[in-house]
């Protein structure tokens, strides 16, 4: 018999012993896993946006099954999922109200000045390390998109220099949220339809300085507000989302609003 000859029968005795071994180790150490975590995952929208606070809807199925989650965090299925699941699993859950993403930001090009001409990566995390943005506001929104490249519904659009969502396809992932540099993005209650379009903390008269529609920290909306639903953080008016204002309340806030920051949607 030949080297190769040998060689040959060698490595291919070698190759089918070692593939029946590990045949036999899958069964033997295979994990099993529960028949229902499939069915859950079916039964989730698959979206894979990451607003349950889980990687995507496999492993959310997985935790509802294996850690006993609750079952009405996905913002995208709403009531109808949690209805296939309370079905499925049997178990009582009332769906989490929906929520959108909101940019507390209207200093658009016509109403916050630039100080500089930005010239460098189009991401708004990059411009805002390049001496904290080429806005004067040093609280506002930058306007390089990168809130709408994450968004997986095309939901954000950027206008005359500022973010804006259109509420109508915002799935409530919280993408935008975690990649804005500023913090300005937040994810609000989507039946809530009085805002402070402002993020800045600096007091009235550099706000004025800075921007035409800005909170200038008056306190006026803190005072007319009903049962606190809007307070005063140092200059800045913040709305309580966990608090309704009826449409006349919003309507009186939002013209007596000295700063022009109050608006309704």
């Amino acid at each position: 018999m030949s080297i190769i000859e040998t060689t040959v029968i060698v490595f291919g005795t070698t190759g089918i012993a070692c593939g029946a071994l590990l045949a036999i180790a899958s069964r033997v150490f295979a994990i099993k896993e529960d028949p229902r975590i499939g069915k859950v995952c079916e039964l989730l929208p698959g979206a894979n946006c990451g607003g349950c606070g889980y990687a995507g809807c496999a492993d959310y199925a997985k935790a509802i099954i294996m850690n006993d989650a609750p079952i009405n965090l996905c913002t995208v299925g709403g009531a109808e999922t949690v209805k296939k699941l309370s079905t499925f699993l049997g178990k009582t859950a009332e769906a989490a109200e929906r929520k959108v993403a909101i940019v507390l930001c209207r200093g658009d090009e016509a109403n916050a000045p630039k100080n500089s001409i930005y010239n460098g990566i189009v991401d708004c995390s990059a411009a805002n390390l390049v001496s904290g943005g080429n806005k004067k506001c040093r609280y506002g929104c930058l306007g390089y998109g990168s809130c709408a490249r994450v968004c997986p519904t095309g939901a954000i659009e950027i206008k005359d220099g500022i973010a804006v969502v259109h509420p109508e396809l915002c799935i409530g992932c919280g993408a935008c949220v975690k990649v804005c540099p500023r913090k300005i993005i937040k994810l609000i209650p989507a039946s809530r339809k009085l805002h402070v379009f402002c993020s800045s903390l600096d007091k009235g008269p550099a706000v004025k300085k800075v921007c035409k529609v800005g909170c200038i920290g008056c306190s006026l909306c803190s005072k007319l507000a009903p049962d606190n639903a809007i307070v005063m953080s140092g200059a800045l008016a913040v709305v309580d989302y966990s608090k309704n204002i009826d449409d006349e309340k919003a309507t009186i806030l939002e013209q007596k609003c000295p700063g022009k920051c109050i608006r309704k949607t």
